[in-house]
């Protein structure tokens, strides 16, 4: 089988063997947003045309592909939701070289009844035996930071944090990017940001913080990013733990950011256990296992 996680910005896939082991890779820029006129058809056929050579027949499709600016828009299932339900409710492809499926995104409410949205980091909840058999946290970090947890087996809710997009749009198109310059985004101005996000204020008059202690020689411009970042990420991070006792955090996703995310968190009182991407591929293969291919 092959399975493919296909963002906004990325496409990565697996040929996956049956035991669930990865037999060859491919990743490239291109993302749903980097796909020419809507040709997805042909940008899938361009990517895995040699693994289809070779027989593979079976693709399934997970992520933004399944959006409405995707190939086809999935519909999403909502909470609590394990790999079979997904299987049971994947949506076919016209595609003439193989069998195509796409994953529903799923949906859910938050404690206020607000809805949350996701699509794609479901797959890589599902690859983490240790929350499928024990339950427990998983943070997905990025652009839209996800907060999920998992029940008896089920993803049972979610929150949606949009950390990444805002120091994105904060340092790029704000008065705060005037006062910093590259430098390293993790070590100890990091690290004082994340303390400060645990300080009386609140998150809008923390980050103004940040071109303040620049100006008066508090904080160098190179140490400023690495500070907002530490911010944000402890503001979001004190957020979704809120209620809970020194939880164990299942942190997946690059090692540069799942790294950054450990910090924080055991500086704001919890444990990460960290795995990489290849939880989309573990996820995949599962809900791959369960599905109709017929």
């Amino acid at each position: 089988m092959i399975g493919i996680d296909w963002g906004t910005t990325s496409f990565r896939a697996f040929r996956i063997a049956c035991d669930g082991s990865i037999r060859d890779r491919r990743a490239s820029p291109r993302g749903i947003l980097n796909v020419p006129d809507a040709r997805f058809g042909d940008t899938l056929r361009e990517e895995i045309g040699p693994w289809l050579a070779l027989g593979e027949d079976r693709v399934l499709l997970s992520g933004m592909i399944g959006s409405r600016q995707g190939w086809k828009e999935a519909p999403y299932l909502g909470c609590p939701t394990a790999p079979a339900d997904i299987a049971a409710a994947l949506t076919d492809i016209d595609f003439d070289w193989a069998r195509v499926k796409l994953v529903p995104g799923l949906s859910a409410t938050d404690s206020a009844g607000v809805a949350e949205v996701m699509r794609g980091e479901e797959t890589q909840v599902f690859g983490v035996p240790a929350l499928m058999t024990n339950g427990g946290i998983a943070c997905l970090p990025g652009t839209h930071s996800k907060w999920v947890r998992v029940e008896n087996g089920r993803i049972a809710s979610f929150t949606t944090h949009m950390t990444g997009e805002t120091y994105a749009a904060l340092r790029g198109h704000t008065i705060l990017g005037r006062t910093m310059r590259d430098g390293p985004a993790n070590g100890a101005p990091f690290e004082a940001g994340v303390r400060r996000s645990a300080d009386p204020g609140g998150l809008l008059h923390h980050i103004f913080g940040v071109r303040a202690q620049t100006l008066v020689g508090a904080l160098a411009e190179t140490d400023a990013g690495a500070y907002l970042s530490g911010i944000l990420i402890g503001h979001e991070i004190r957020a979704a733990m809120a209620g809970s006792d020194g939880p164990v955090v299942h942190v997946i996703g690059a090692p540069e950011l799942t790294q950054l995310y450990a910090t924080a968190i055991a500086a704001c009182g919890g444990y990460a256990e960290r795995h990489d991407g290849d939880a989309a591929a573990a996820g995949l293969s599962l809900i791959g296992e369960q599905a109709a291919w017929t």
